[in-house]
Formats: C-alpha cells, sequence, structure tokens
C-alpha cells in the first residue's frame, strides 16, 4: 500500500489530479479488476481518493477540482476549451454558455456533478493543429482568434458582440484550412 500510495502523491505533485481506473491499475500494477476495486474503496474510505463518478478518481473533492480539467479528463481523450466559452471569457459574446464548451474528436453533451459540459466534434483536419492553443493551468484552451473561427465552424451565423477584425479572421480560416464564411466579412 505505501508504494501504491508515494505513486499517488508524485502524480499529484506533476499535477495529476483526476485518474480513470485503469490508469490507477496500471500505475499500481494490478490486473485483477476485483483487486482494484477493493483497493479502490479503501482509498475512497480513508479519504486518499474521491469517487467522481464510477471509474473516475481524484485526489481532491469534486467541488474543489478545476471544471474544465475536470471536463477534459472526463472526455478521457485529446481535447480543449474553445468557442463559447473562451469567447464568454474574453469578452466577445455577452451571452454565457449554458455549459463549458469544448472541443474534441466526438459531440457530446454529459454532466459532472452539477457542471454541464458540450463537447463539440471538430474533424481530425482542425482538431490536432496547435497554432492558436495555449496553455492554461494545466489546461489547453484556443485563444479567441481560434474560439471565434472554430465557433463559425460550428455556426457561421453566430453572433459576435466585440468588433472583430475580419480580415485577420478570413486569413487565419485560410491559414488553418477552415472553411471561409465570406458573408461575415462584408458586412464589416
Amino acid at each position: 500500500m505505501a508504494g501504491r500510495m508515494s505513486a499517488l502523491v508524485q502524480l499529484s505533485q506533476e499535477g495529476k489530479k483526476v485518474f480513470h481506473i485503469k490508469e490507477l491499475g496500471a500505475l499500481w500494477g494490478i490486473k485483477n479488476p476485483n483487486t482494484l476495486r477493493i483497493t479502490l474503496n479503501r482509498y475512497v474510505h480513508s479519504g486518499l481518493l474521491h469517487s467522481i463518478y464510477r471509474g473516475f478518481y481524484g485526489l481532491l473533492p469534486l467541488e474543489k477540482m478545476n471544471p474544465v480539467d475536470l471536463g477534459i479528463k472526463a472526455l478521457h481523450r485529446f481535447s480543449y476549451l474553445s468557442t463559447e466559452s473562451v469567447l464568454y471569457e474574453t469578452a466577445w459574446i455577452s451571452q454565457a454558455p449554458s455549459a463549458i464548451t469544448l472541443v474534441s474528436e466526438l459531440s457530446r453533451n454529459f454532466n459532472v456533478g452539477k457542471q454541464h459540459y458540450r463537447s463539440r466534434q471538430l474533424s481530425d483536419r482542425y482538431l490536432y493543429q496547435t497554432e492558436g492553443l495555449l496553455e492554461v493551468d494545466g489546461c489547453l484552451k484556443a485563444s479567441p482568434e481560434r474560439a471565434l473561427v472554430e465557433l463559425l465552424y460550428f455556426n457561421p451565423k453566430a453572433t459576435i458582440d466585440k468588433t472583430v477584425d475580419w480580415k485577420k479572421i478570413s486569413e487565419l480560416q485560410k491559414k488553418w484550412g477552415y472553411p471561409l464564411t465570406p458573408e461575415r466579412y462584408e458586412t464589416a
């Protein structure tokens, strides 16, 4: 048990706060599912781990976790904060989104605790381009320009409240290979 505890401490020091059951089994070298469940139950009852939902655990209680990080880890695939969440955060749109908006390889609406998430499916052609992505608090986040380009990909008629340099957005759409939205540039 001491070796398992030191592995959790090491991961915590590296900034890793949430784990899927398979990650913990691999980390601890436990192949037997019953042994793993018993070990996890002991850790949860002792307060060393917190159950987020079945097969998903955290070092902190749910309410103390970074909600963006939690949503990204819950998806369990490459994803990042983008579209309405980034644009609202940077005052490009004034209406708060009803969910934390992520982009990934799948479309999914889900909840973790009381927090609602929306993952928008973005083609691999765009998803894995790193330009316009920033790391903030250990999570990937689109720049406002990339978030707008992606929002226009999903909804070309989306309302933007900030004055936008449409020439720059057009150049980024071309550079990154996104569909162009010329009707937006003409109204500018």
